[in-house]
């Protein structure tokens, strides 16, 4: 779809319901609860080895200074600068991962909203037509939230909306310029803000509650029911054409 289309849809968007669409999520997440969790599950099994790879050089050097006291001390310097730059990097490849997921996630939201029969794809996102792509959004995502953070902490609540509509923009217009896919999200960031953070704010909430009742294990399961009412805001405002729609569907 085009960028001057989805502006258009937004700009002319119609009163969503907040009742119509917190019911299409829970039918929608009866279908896909599984989804989440594996995608979940996925990301823990990028996260890990990352971590380790942070980790293990850490304990090596410590178990080195134990057996050889003072023997580390001419590189402390160095070692705390390699670690600092290494976290920070390891950091962002986590966030690069779980953003390619989530978004990967929503196209799946959409397999099952549409009863199409197709290939899961999570990483789709982060094969080559898309990942360099998927790495410049993930950046403009985390530089925005910074930026917030640093002016304080009611910008921060206003930009969760907006990020979070960020990833199911992009998962369904990859071909969209970083700039484009982020002034979609803002505008339509500002023109559903507060359907948008109420709905993701009752979901998140009642996927805690489901999830305490289930031995707290089960938040696992329930935690992306959170992201289904963003699907359904962006589905009733811009929604898809029937190009989209293949698309979909021949995933």
């Amino acid at each position: 779809m085009l960028f001057s289309e989805i502006q258009y849809k937004i700009q002319n968007a119609r009163e969503l319901d907040f009742g119509t669409i917190l019911n299409q999520s829970i039918e929608l997440f009866k279908k896909v609860w599984l989804q989440g969790l594996l995608m979940l599950l996925i990301a823990l099994a990028f996260a890990i080895p990352i971590i380790m790879i942070f980790y293990v050089p850490l304990v090596v050097f410590s178990v080195f200074d134990t057996t050889n006291p003072g023997s580390v001390d001419a590189f402390m310097p160095f070692l705390a600068l390699s670690l600092v730059i290494g976290y920070i990097i390891l950091m962002l490849a986590i966030l690069v991962i779980s953003f390619a997921l989530k978004a990967a996630l929503f196209r799946i939201f959409a397999q099952k909203d549409f009863n199409t029969i197709t290939k899961e794809d999570y990483l789709y996102f982060l094969k080559k037509p898309y990942l360099r792509k998927t790495i410049k959004v993930s950046l403009a995502y985390v530089g925005i939230m910074i930026l917030a953070t640093l002016l304080c902490f009611f910008p921060v609540i206003y930009v969760m909306v907006p990020l979070n509509l960020l990833v199911v923009v992009y998962a369904f217009n990859p071909d969209l310029t970083t700039s484009n896919l982020i002034k979609v999200s803002f505008e339509l960031g500002n023109k559903k803000w507060f359907i948008t953070f109420g709905l993701t704010f009752v979901a998140a909430f009642l996927a805690e509650i489901v999830g305490l009742l289930m031995c707290g294990i089960g938040i696992l399961a329930t935690a992306s029911f959170v992201a289904i009412p963003v699907y359904f805001i962006y589905k009733e405002v811009v929604g898809f054409d029937n190009k989209e729609i293949n698309q979909i569907e021949n995933l």
